[in-house]
C-alpha cells in the first residue's frame, strides 16, 4: 500500500468556544488512514494577550506562520464565528496564501454566519468521513 499523504491543517476556532475545536480534533485523530498535523494556535500559549495592541500583532504573526504551510484551513461555522474578528482574520490570511477554506457545520446547527458562508469553498457536515473526504479533495 502506498504511503499516506500527511495533511497540514489549520483549524480556526475561538478560544472561548473551544469544545467544538477539541471535538473536531478528536474526530480527525481517530480517522482511519488519515495522517495530519495540527497547525492551529493553542489556547494555552502564555505569550498572547490578544486584547492588547502588541498581543494582536503577535497573534497575527503567529496566525500567518501557522496558516502559510498548511494544505487547507477548516472553519468551525458556529454562530460565535459571526462575532469573532479573529475568524475573519484567519479567513483573510488563508485567502492571501491561496489556501482552500472549508466550513464545518457545528453538530446540530444549521445557521451559518455570513462571513463563513461567503468565504468557504464548501460546507461540510459533522461526520468524520465527510470532513476527511473534503480535506483530501480540496487540499493543495
Amino acid at each position: 500500500m502506498p504511503a499516506l499523504k500527511n495533511y497540514n491543517i489549520f483549524i480556526s476556532h475561538t478560544w472561548q468556544y473551544n469544545i467544538d475545536y477539541y471535538n473536531l480534533e478528536s474526530l480527525l485523530l481517530k480517522a482511519p488512514y488519515f495522517n495530519w498535523r495540527n497547525f492551529s494556535v493553542p489556547i494555552h500559549d502564555p505569550v498572547i494577550k490578544r486584547d492588547t495592541y502588541v498581543g494582536k500583532v503577535i497573534l497575527t504573526k503567529m496566525l500567518e506562520q501557522q496558516i502559510r504551510p498548511t494544505n487547507c484551513v477548516l472553519i468551525l461555522a458556529g454562530m460565535y464565528a459571526h462575532y469573532s474578528d479573529w475568524v475573519l482574520k484567519e479567513i483573510e490570511l488563508a485567502q492571501s496564501y491561496k489556501k482552500p477554506v472549508l466550513g464545518i457545520y457545528p453538530l446540530g446547527s444549521i445557521n451559518i454566519p455570513k462571513v463563513v458562508r461567503e468565504n468557504v469553498i464548501d460546507m461540510i457536515g459533522w461526520r468524520t468521513s465527510s470532513i476527511v473526504s473534503a480535506i483530501r479533495k480540496y487540499s493543495i
